[in-house]
This record gives C-alpha cells, structure tokens and sequence, in this order.
C-alpha cells in the first residue's frame, strides 16, 4: 500500500514537468507568432524560412559539421536578410520581399564576375541589369544587402537602355559592328537553278 502515494506522487510530478514543458514551448511559439503577426502572409513565409534557415544552421554546428567562423557567418546573414527584409516592408507598406542576397566585401565575386567597388555603390542603384543595391547592414560582420530583379525589371531596363542605343532614322547608311550596313542582309539569296 506504501507504494501507492509514491507512485501517485511520481505521476503528479511527472504531469507538473510536461505541463510546464508544454506552456513555456507555447509561450515561445505564441510571441514568434505574435512577432510577425503584423505582416501579410508573404512576408510572414519569408521570415518563417529563415527561421528554419537558423534552425538548420543551428542543428549543423550541434552535430560539428559546420566550423564556428562557418556558423557565426551564417547566422549573421540570416540575421541581415531579416533586418532588410522587415525594413523593406516597412517602407513601401507591400506584402511583398524580393530575393535578397546579402553579401560580405569577400563574397562580391559570387555574385559578380566583375565586382563594382563597394565604396560606390548607392541606395537603389541597379548593378548589371541584375540587382538592385539596397545597402548594407552591420551583425557582426558588414553585409552588403542586394535584390535579384525579376525577369520583367531586367527586360524593361535592357528595353530603356537599347532606346538610347538605338541609331537615328537619320544614321541608316552607318555600318554596324560586322562592317555590313544598316538595312542589308546578312546572307546572299539564293540562286535558282532550273532542273
């Protein structure tokens, strides 16, 4: 009979553990919510990736698979790409992020065979047709914050640019850069032989 109050005291303790267990993971997960419940669905998916962006880096460097400087890099990425990605909200008031590349000055030539220099780079200036620098952001390490412009941005600016390349209605008898004039085909017409 003894063993019975020990055994109800066990339990009781044992449920008081998992209860508490359970509150403090829904108090977490209620403020991550609650964190973002400001934004719309697109932005909260976004940072919801890199939460679990954080979380994979997180499981790597637990199991030593990863180097410490490989981790603190990472994490700090994440940690700017969220930074930009909330301020970017935040200016324009859209449910919408681009796709940010956030880059250190080492890291310039992954996204640039030619990379431009740092120090001339400005607020919104488009850098080869394909980003648009947004600025940089300091965790840790200084990571210069870029958006990947979709297809119908990099069309319309190649569009503009080949409106003042083009020649004048005045230029046609100019040759272009094979030496052939402007107006003239490129191949010979065929000759017909009758059979």
């Amino acid at each position: 009979m003894s063993r019975t109050p020990d055994l109800m005291r066990w339990l009781l303790a044992l449920s008081i553990l998992l209860l508490a267990g359970n509150l403090s993971f829904a108090q977490k997960f209620s403020a991550r919510n609650s964190d973002d419940a400001q934004f719309g669905p697109v932005v909260r998916a976004y940072l919801g990736y890199l939460r679990n962006e954080q979380e994979v880096v997180d499981d790597r460097i637990s199991r030593r698979e990863i180097s410490p400087a490989y981790y603190r890099r990472n994490s700090e990425r994440i940690r700017a790409l969220r930074q930009m990605a909330i301020r970017l909200v935040n200016q324009t008031g859209n449910d919408y992020v681009p796709e940010l590349e956030a880059v250190t000055m080492d890291e310039f030539r992954t996204l640039f065979e030619q990379p431009p220099r740092p120090l001339t780079l400005h607020s919104n200036q488009v850098v080869n047709n394909k980003f648009r620098y947004l600025g940089t952001i300091r965790t840790g390490e200084v990571f210069y914050l870029f958006a990947r412009l979709d297809p119908y941005e990099q069309a319309a600016l190649m569009e503009q640019q080949a409106k003042t390349l083009t020649p004048k209605a005045t230029d046609l008898h100019v040759s272009n850069a094979t030496g052939q004039p402007v107006g003239q085909t490129t191949t010979r017409p065929r000759r017909s032989v009758p059979r």
